[in-house]
């Protein structure tokens, strides 16, 4: 089976200051056999969701959470494992020694 080509309108964010919504952004996408058939499954009367559009935002919304959740968790790491290092595994620097060091290229 192959499934449709949908054009997806997609926005999520910020409206501009001027009250209008950025321009969405179309998505193509090709879907054929067992995958085809999943998301027909799971649209309509008998799925989850109203339509595709709907179901791709949803799919897209859960993968950035997921995304934004690995950093955090990955920052929480490092985090945990600086403040568990003993005093003795820091090296004391002064503000121009920083600055020098990130302003090198």
């Amino acid at each position: 089976m192959l499934a449709v080509v949908h054009n997806i309108p997609y926005f999520e964010g910020e409206i501009l200051k001027d009250g209008a919504m950025p321009k969405a952004m179309t998505l193509n996408v090709r879907v054929s056999g067992t995958l085809g058939e999943f998301v027909a499954s799971n649209i309509g009367a008998d799925g989850a969701y109203e339509n595709v559009s709907e179901y791709v935002r949803d799919l897209i919304r859960r993968d950035k959470e997921r995304v934004e959740t690995e950093g955090f968790a990955r920052l929480k790491a490092e985090l945990t494992a600086a403040f568990a290092a003993p005093e003795t595994a820091y090296e004391k620097l002064d503000a121009d020694t920083v600055i020098a060091r990130n302003t090198r290229g």
